[in-house]
């Protein structure tokens, strides 16, 4: 604007570009900023209109209100926007069109036909791409205002309207009906075909936030060597991306309705890993039994949220999750309690006695701040810095790993300031040991092998990236679904390249190196195995990481003291506890590095057991065991209420003067007993009511 009103036509031209650039920019980081700027009224298209604005008070500054370029200018930004609606109505009517009512994964859908989506390009960030073709138009009434050669104005102006036209008019075709997705109906329809024949018998019904797909995944493997026929149900759109790779069927279904209308008759048994809202419109389902999984084992108080006692039963890992739930006495009654292990431990592997290189490798993963403010959720905010601190200034050298938690900064934005300046000390250290001398010389001896380790990464990620995809590039998630078979070859691929790439990926950096490990991978027992110890906090990471065998510290971040910390988390009682000072942590180094000074290592095998069960039988047979018994109780459920029933649904209820009146002849008198001792087991049922309509609470419901 400034540049506008001098008027100076090269600072408006520099200008100009770096508003682009910093849109861009923005843009491309998917920065918050941008959301932010359309809440205060200066979103994208404001902003375009804006610089288009300031370029009309150019031209009258330079006196050229006018000329003829001036008017060219009004017209051409005045029918750029007029093409801007029709444009946008295209691309949403297309996106609305192409929308499927479920995702699916593994899912065969060739009962109906789904075309292929339009070309990326054409859908993919619309709104900028079209707004972007105003650069011709602004560049050539630029160029045309400084030359005086009202020519390349007029040229720019035409190519920006022929631009806009053209991708307008591209558009087009893809509203016809061939490639437009099938009616809710028959894709619904289908749905329920495939469900009929391949009768599922086991469910994990998962829904969350946008940060909570760790809670689904970490059950993939699971469900995908449980018995029977498994099947994954989500609810939110956004977290099927970013689901690991499965050859279990998923089913992602949006909208409660058609959840609730789904033929899941043969399904006997719904897991849910976490507790949230929308779990009701599943355990309205009385014909299955449902289970409350977990997305980990704790001390937390998430591990006994009176909500589970909603479900029919509660799994845990072993007898500490039953002893939680009977101190806590939040209505979870100890016989709906079955300890069934922690399959997902399997890939764990049991520490040897000694450390795994020259350099023991000490990883600190605390979990996040929570959703309150309580001092003991964390160590990061009052400990974090000292801990880093500690490990990094050890008399002995240590290599640390930091592993954050996903939802680390989300609601605190202290906790984010730490975790910054925690990942900030760790690349400040990575940089000064690899100046040491010492290390330098380390580096140069594995130079070769990791050279050859960073070239087969690159190899196994683009494997990786082709069998990672279906179908074609820039398919939505319409053609995915019609894509994604189940593939056994795929699948056994998939899995083998991705312990390579773990094994490379460990092999690719110095066993002296600090690191900060963030995203899905490497994973966090990819990182256990890796190391030597562990700090962290009361989580479900410290019970998990008490399957290895070795030692561990954690923060009393609430500074309860050793003995009342002991006493309220049963996690900690083989660990070495931490003050806020981190003062302690030399105890946690001496227990790596010497076996004779880790007098703990007894109490770690005996709380392993108590956390997490017996080593046999394996996590997998205890929770297959778990799902057939369960399965067998929903079938003797299902099989007995339809006995009461008769098959046949119940008659209407009758006033009460009016059932006295008629039941005298025809047994209707019976039968409205009957079903008044159903409802109330204390009134005495007729003599066939245990053929009849029922003798409990569960015929009427």
């Amino acid at each position: 604007m400034v540049a506008a009103l001098v008027p100076d036509i090269w600072f408006f031209a520099a200008a100009t570009a770096v508003t682009y650039l910093a849109d861009w920019y923005l843009h491309q980081r998917g920065s918050y900023l941008v959301n932010r700027l359309g809440k205060v009224r200066a979103g994208l298209s404001i902003r375009f209109l804006l610089r288009q604005l300031m370029i009309i008070l150019l031209l009258a500054r330079l006196d050229l209100a006018e000329e003829p370029l001036f008017y060219a200018a009004v017209a051409c930004f005045l029918l750029f926007y007029g093409l801007q609606a029709p444009h946008g109505a295209l691309t949403t009517l297309i996106r609305l069109r192409r929308s499927l009512p479920i995702v699916t994964r593994n899912v065969d859908l060739h009962a109906i036909r789904i075309p292929d989506a339009p070309p990326r390009a054409l859908l993919h960030r619309s709104s900028e791409k079209m707004l972007h073709l105003d650069l011709p138009a602004v560049a050539g009434v630029l160029l045309a205002a400084g030359t005086g050669e009202d020519v390349i104005g007029y040229i720019g102006a035409g190519v920006t309207l022929l631009l806009a036209g053209l991708y307008t008019a591209l558009l087009v075709p893809y509203l016809r009906k061939k490639r437009q997705a099938p009616s809710a109906p028959a894709v619904l329809k289908a749905l329920d075909a495939w469900l009929r024949e391949y009768q599922p018998t086991v469910v994990l019904y998962f829904s969350g936030s946008s940060e909570s797909a760790y809670q689904g995944n970490m059950w993939l493997d699971t469900m995908a060597a449980v018995e029977g026929r498994p099947l994954i149900v989500m609810r939110e759109r956004n977290l099927v991306p970013q689901l690991a790779d499965t050859s279990v069927p998923v089913v992602c279904v949006p909208a409660g309705t058609h959840l609730m209308n789904m033929d899941l008759s043969s399904v006997r048994v719904c897991l849910y890993p976490a507790n949230v809202g929308k779990n009701i419109h599943m355990l309205r389902v009385p014909t299955m039994k449902h289970v409350f999984i977990g997305h980990g084992d704790s001390d937390k108080l998430a591990s006994v949220n009176p909500y589970s006692k909603v479900y029919d039963e509660v799994w845990t890992a072993g007898r500490a999750g039953r002893d939680r739930y009977a101190l806590a006495d939040v209505g979870v009654r100890d016989e709906d309690i079955v300890e069934v292990g922690r399959p997902q431990l399997a890939p764990i592997k049991s520490w040897t006695g000694t450390t795994r290189n020259p350099v023991p490798t000490v990883l600190y993963a605390p979990t996040w701040e929570g959703w309150d403010d309580n001092p003991g959720n964390t160590s990061l905010l009052l400990a974090g810095e000292k801990i880093v601190r500690r490990l990094l200034k050890a008399d002995n050298p240590v290599r640390v790993i930091y592993k954050p938690h996903p939802f680390t900064g989300i609601r605190s934005a202290k906790a984010k300031a730490v975790d910054a300046k925690i990942r900030n000390l760790i690349e400040t250290a990575a940089q000064k040991r690899a100046a040491d001398p010492r290390w330098v010389k380390e580096a140069s001896a594995a130079a070769a092998g990791h050279t050859a380790a960073k070239a087969e990464l690159v190899r196994i990620e683009a494997r990786l990236a082709e069998l990672s995809k279906p179908g074609r590039a820039g398919g939505d998630e319409s053609e995915e679904s019609r894509l994604s078979l189940a593939d056994p070859a795929r699948q056994t691929e998939i899995s083998t390249l991705r312990t390579e790439w773990n094994d490379a990926y460990w092999r690719s950096l110095g066993w002296w190196e600090h690191m900060t490990v963030t995203g899905a991978q490497p994973k966090l027992y990819d990182c256990f195995n890796e190391s030597d110890a562990m700090v962290s906090d009361i989580s479900s990471v410290v019970s998990d990481f008490i399957a290895s065998g070795k030692p561990y510290a954690v923060t009393d971040s609430a500074e309860l003291g050793a003995e009342e910390f002991k006493r309220q988390n049963t996690a900690v009682r083989a660990a070495v506890i931490l003050s806020n000072s981190a003062e302690e942590i030399d105890e946690l180094l001496s227990a790596v590095t010497d076996p004779a000074a880790d007098p703990l290592a007894e109490a770690r095998h005996e709380l392993k057991t108590y956390l997490l069960g017996p080593d046999e039988p394996t996590s997998m047979e205890q929770f297959d065991a778990a799902v057939r018994a369960l399965a067998v109780k929903a079938e003797a459920r299902n099989a007995g209420v339809a006995q009461r029933l008769g098959g046949q649904q119940p008659p209407a209820p009758l006033p009460d003067a009016e059932a006295a009146s008629s039941g005298a002849g025809d047994g209707t008198a019976e039968v409205v007993a009957e079903a008044d001792a159903a409802v109330d087991p204390d009134v005495p049922a007729g003599p066939d009511a245990d053929a009849g309509i029922g003798a409990g609470p569960s015929a009427v419901r």
